[in-house]
């Protein structure tokens, strides 16, 4: 079955925004070096640091299993139709996520509870998104969106969401905003 339009700008913006760091129109190693960097310059967290490490080492691991799973040409990138069919292969049964999958869930809500608490508020969604470009009344106004109007999200929750953001094709369903974008 072919992803519906809805699905797909879904699955292009999370590519172009979160993935393709340098805008290069694959994925490859050097656009998760570059995410890296950007992710540990809003923490704060120097190179050499604990944070530091822990951050690359996720992150790389991440990058070696997506490349595993969705570059089927082995060309060392993961093209737009690559990811597209990988996502389309999750949406079937988003119970039996690959590791990578369950790896990056759990990293963007760790990067996003900023806190440490075991849940998101609206600021700490509204920083992370928005250095990846959005505007930040945007990305409020998706917290509010994906929260359902409550203070906090906790993991529990973003799992559902995540899951829901990339099987959903219903545009008012919560976890479309898991991103920090209101409309696709």
């Amino acid at each position: 079955m072919p992803i519906s339009d809805f699905r797909k700008k879904k699955l292009l913006y999370v590519f172009h925004v979160f993935f393709d760091v340098n805008q290069s129109g694959t994925i490859d190693r050097k656009d998760f070096e570059l995410a890296i960097e950007k992710i540990c310059t809003l923490r704060g967290w120097a190179s050499g640091t604990e944070q530091y490490k822990k951050t690359y080492e996720s992150m790389i691991q991440i990058w070696d299993g997506l490349r595993q799973r969705a570059d089927s040409n082995m060309d060392g990138q993961v093209s737009v139709e690559e990811w597209a069919s990988m996502w389309n292969e999750y949406a079937k049964n988003p119970e039996n996520a690959l590791e990578w999958q369950t790896q990056y869930l759990r990293f963007m809500f760790e990067l996003e509870d900023a806190s440490g608490d075991g849940s998101i508020d609206v600021d700490e969604f509204t920083s992370v998104c928005s250095c990846y470009g959005l505007e930040p009344s945007e990305c409020k106004e998706a917290f509010q969106k994906m929260s359902c109007g409550k203070k906090e999200v906790n993991y529990e929750q973003f799992v559902t969401l995540w899951k829901q953001f990339f099987t959903s094709e219903n545009p008012s369903d919560p976890g479309n905003f898991i991103f920090g974008k209101t409309k696709f």
